[in-house]
């Protein structure tokens, strides 16, 4: 079945209820690994699924006061017949939900991004790969931020893709971003964090 995200309602709710009906069933998504019977994974040496965004990844405006820095991420195992990779942080709990950074076009002989990929000034991202808008409206990572209250879960998408190249805009809206990578996702990996004020 597709993957399901709790959400609120709000303008974005029904874009992304049709990019998550186009995700690749749950007994596909680690199918045809390179490795066999190794499974896809991504990783990060700065981010415990389940735990808490340290501030050095959160934002840095709008009353938070984090070093917006993107988090070092890697990923193994990408199922054979990939072309490249696309990156995507989600926070499910924003209301219409909310996308952070939004990477796509990652080579498939990439294994993954440094620390700091995410500033579209940095150079640290891998030949190829292209940042798109998030939801702040500008290219590159914008880190956690959410209103005071209950923690917000961010989940790190990595998707394994059959096209060398996402056929959208690097303007485009998040949310269209979103859904074409998930039309040619093949695999996907998933680490989720918490963060709260």
């Amino acid at each position: 079945m597709p993957r399901r995200l709790k959400l609120e309602p709000g303008p974005s709710m029904a874009l992304l209820t049709v990019l998550l009906s186009m995700a690749v069933p749950a007994s596909g998504r680690n199918a045809d690994p390179a490795v066999p019977g190794a499974r896809f994974t991504l990783s990060s040496p700065e981010l415990t699924p389940g735990g808490r965004v340290p501030l050095a990844h959160v934002y840095d405006r709008n009353g938070c006061r984090g070093q917006n820095r993107s988090p070092a991420l890697s990923w193994r195992n990408a199922p054979s017949g990939t072309r490249s990779f696309a990156l995507l942080i989600y926070d499910s709990d924003a209301r219409g939900g909310w996308w952070h950074w939004l990477v796509i076009d990652i080579p498939a002989g990439v294994s993954g991004l440094p620390a700091g990929a995410g500033d579209p000034g940095g150079g640290a991202l891998p030949a190829g790969a292209v940042q798109t808008r998030n939801d702040y409206g500008s290219i590159g990572y914008g880190g956690p931020c959410p209103p005071p209250g209950r923690p917000h879960h961010y989940h790190i998408f990595l998707y394994a893709l059959g096209v060398p190249k996402v056929a959208v805009a690097a303007d485009a809206p998040p949310g269209a971003v979103a859904a074409a990578v998930r039309a040619e996702a093949i695999a996907e990996a998933e680490i989720t964090v918490l963060y709260g004020r």
